[in-house]
């Protein structure tokens, strides 16, 4: 009778919520549709399945650019949600999940009379607006008069009033963003000045879980759930885009 307490004693104290296991915390500083309130953006509801494929729960958190690197390579997060490949040169505490999560095309947006833009470079005579915190902007922008901000809104604010002459952005969120802002006359500029494929980073005390989350992200490439959130996550943006262009 004694061991049979003992055993439902330890059941009911080691199975309750107190010491059930802790979600994953990943920072991410974008915006709809990539990621989104509710964790129901493309690359939230993507790494979320690919966690649960494992049997882990994370939790998606806004943070600004900068603040969710610097988090997560001080292991105050346990990730970082999308950046460019060879970000552990800079910040030796992540590894990179080198199973890619998306690809961004990064393009200029423009207000006023056409201008021509054809690489990074063209970019130099030109004002230029930038969210502080992504490496590949202010790496491929530093012969431009650079002006940094702490959110997408603000970027896009900053171009409506005219203090800058361009902003660059992932290609997606900024046309999300020129509809939610209600803004007119902002056109992207072709081609983009870069397509990149963009990577989640887990700090290294989590390298244990690298090798199973890369398995689960091809497995769900090759069974089409992949391709079905990310269609899902498209479609509302797509069925506006063309009005935007006009």
């Amino acid at each position: 009778m004694r061991i049979v307490l003992l055993v439902t004693m330890f059941l009911l104290v080691f199975t309750s919520p107190l010491f059930a296991q802790s979600p994953l915390f990943i920072g991410s500083a974008f915006e709809p549709p990539i990621s989104a309130p509710g964790q129901k953006g493309i690359v939230d509801r993507i790494v979320r399945e690919a966690f649960a494929r494992i049997g882990k729960e994370v939790l998606v958190t806004p943070l600004p650019a900068e603040r969710s690197l610097i988090n997560a390579d001080k292991g105050i997060n346990d990730g970082d949600l999308i950046r460019v490949t060879g970000l552990q040169r800079h910040y030796p505490n992540l590894i990179q999940v080198s199973e890619k999560l998306i690809d961004f095309e990064f393009v200029a947006f423009h207000k006023g009379p056409h201008i021509r833009i054809e690489n990074w470079n063209t970019l130099a005579p030109y004002s230029v607006g930038i969210v502080r915190g992504w490496k590949i902007l202010e790496r491929n922008l530093s012969d431009a008069h650079l002006t940094q901000v702490e959110s997408l809104s603000l970027l896009f604010t900053l171009l409506e009033k005219g203090r800058t002459d361009v902003v660059v952005y992932e290609r997606l969120a900024g046309l999300q963003a020129i509809h939610d802002l209600g803004l007119k006359d902002i056109s992207q500029l072709e081609p983009p000045l870069e397509v990149q494929p963009m990577y989640l980073y887990l700090h290294k005390r989590h390298k244990m879980l690298i090798a199973p989350l890369i398995e689960a992200l091809k497995a769900m490439k090759q069974d089409g759930t992949y391709h079905k959130i990310v269609a899902d996550g498209l479609q509302p943006l797509l069925q506006r885009v063309p009005s935007w262009l006009d």
